[in-house]
């Protein structure tokens, strides 16, 4: 491989299995606690039968759930196969072009700092070691033993749905009369204050502009689905 290819072959980012557990974790949260929430008050705008707003929380959790695992399972299966493609190529380019290849890991390791006798040196030490677990992790930044695994992500995400949606459920369901709703709505946004918490400190962003997004968003939803339940009020019918 030339130099230039060095610098313009797209790697791959590795989403090992914790912060693909987590993330999948986060996610399945504050969408359970959202979508619940918006559909619960929604329903309670229209009706104060305890009996449906429970029948159609529970409707809602069961069918968030199964999307959210199924969504996340063939995502991750996605990533997974990528990955799998990547360092099946890798290990291909290692027996057709050996000589290619330590050029480029000798590249790769003085692009991150040393100078070029140095980088040559590692790349053959290493190379001469484990080429391929050297070029996997310095290229791809992959570890072959622990690629992303789909079944996990589909558990933690559809386990923390439900977890996120039962926060609106229980609350809304308690009685509380006329301030049932406006509860539901308080306890909702200290639950997104606190997946936008954790959100932010999983992906290293801004924790502000993550808590502010979320609890801004699930605020709208409830907001916009309160009215139209209340557009469509059957109580006393």
């Amino acid at each position: 491989m030339t130099a230039s290819k060095i610098h313009t072959e797209p790697h791959a980012v590795n989403m090992n299995s914790r912060s693909n557990w987590l993330r999948a974790a986060v996610l399945g949260a504050n969408d359970g606690i959202v979508s619940t929430a918006g559909l619960v008050v929604g329903v309670a705008g229209a009706t104060d039968s305890k009996l449906i707003i429970l029948t159609a929380g529970l409707a809602g959790i069961v069918a968030g759930a199964l999307s959210m695992a199924a969504g996340e399972y063939v995502s991750v299966s996605t990533q997974r196969d990528i990955e799998k493609a990547q360092l099946a190529k890798e290990r291909q380019e290692l027996k057709d072009s050996p000589e290619e290849e330590l050029v480029e890991l000798a590249g790769l390791y003085e692009a991150k700092g040393l100078n070029k006798e140095t980088a040559l040196i590692v790349a053959t030490e290493l190379t001469a070691k484990d080429a391929f677990a050297a070029h996997v992790d310095a290229e791809l930044n992959i570890d072959p033993h622990n690629l992303t695994n789909p079944w996990t992500a589909a558990y933690a995400s559809a386990a923390s749905f439900l977890v996120g949606a039962l926060i609106p459920v229980a609350v809304i369901m308690l009685p509380l009369g006329s301030l049932t709703v406006p509860v539901t709505f308080a306890s909702v946004i200290v639950a997104l204050f606190i997946t936008g918490l954790l959100s932010a400190k999983a992906g290293g962003a801004s924790v502000k502009r993550s808590v502010i997004r979320v609890v801004i968003g699930g605020a709208i939803a409830m907001i916009v689905t309160y009215a139209i339940g209340r557009l469509f009020n059957i109580s006393g019918v």
